[in-house]
């Protein structure tokens, strides 16, 4: 049985409504997803001081966007691992942020998915059907998350999701086994709409 199935309308608006506020959000969903076993939910074993790491990452690169006084980015970390998704219509603001963000200390490893398009191209895909609003990315990221959450032997606390204009769905994190990572796929697939999943998960006991 799962779970997502019997999320009322009003759940999750007031999911979307937390936008990417990754704590918030994380504990609305501990909230509303009770039957899920407290083992999968108590999985998350990372030391504190690479949470802090991360949770530095993601001030710092909040910094940048509000120094270039921007907001078309939007992001998701895991053990130092950024993902970063976003549309830039200004090729001189892309190029900023993407310097910027490649000199932010800590990172890992950087999952780079954000685009420059004119706003001409952006309006013609839009009318076209090819591309959605920042709403409805929003509603397609809380969608496939919660259906990690809805997914029995998945530890959906140690993964991260983000969506993008093109319907486009990053899963970045850690799978306890091969199996796990099946599971949480083949989850995230279900939800209608999603047109690509790009896996950044890694498997790890």
């Amino acid at each position: 049985m799962n779970i997502r199935n019997f999320i009322p309308v009003a759940i999750l608006a007031a999911a979307v409504s937390l936008g990417s506020d990754t704590s918030a959000r994380a504990g609305f969903l501990d909230v509303i997803t009770s039957p899920k076993t407290l083992f999968d939910r108590a999985i998350e074993a990372r030391s504190t001081s690479d949470i802090v790491k991360d949770n530095k990452i993601i001030i710092a690169v909040n910094a940048i966007m509000a120094k270039l006084g921007t907001i078309k980015a939007s992001t998701e970390i895991y053990e130092q691992r950024l993902l970063i998704t976003g549309l830039f219509d200004d090729k001189k603001l892309y190029d900023d942020f993407f310097s910027k963000v490649k000199k932010v200390k800590y990172v890992k490893k950087l999952y780079w998915h954000v685009r420059y398009m004119s706003e001409a191209e952006q309006d013609k895909r839009k009318k076209a059907g090819k591309m959605i609003g920042w709403g409805d990315a929003l509603v397609l990221d809380t969608k496939v998350g919660l259906s990690l959450v809805g997914e029995r032997g998945v530890a959906d606390v140690n993964y991260r999701v983000a969506a993008d204009a093109f319907s486009h769905v990053y899963i970045i994190g850690r799978a306890r086994s091969g199996e796990e990572l099946k599971k949480a796929l083949t989850a995230a697939r279900g939800v209608k709409t999603v047109k690509k999943i790009v896996n950044y998960v890694e498997v790890r006991p």
